[in-house]
């Protein structure tokens, strides 16, 4: 679930990057939501219940 928010996130940033000069700080606070919500999935893992 978390990675796939932060891989949805990394693609609206490309997009905003690439097609949206406009709203480039927003954009960019997103990438950096996504990039911490990757690495706290990465360092987790899977838990076993």
């Amino acid at each position: 679930m978390l990675m796939t928010l932060a891989l949805v996130l990394l693609v609206l940033w490309a997009l905003g990057v690439f097609a949206f000069k406009v709203t480039a700080g927003v954009i960019h606070i997103l990438l950096i939501a996504a990039l911490v919500v990757g690495l706290v999935q990465l360092f987790r893992g899977r838990r076993t219940v």
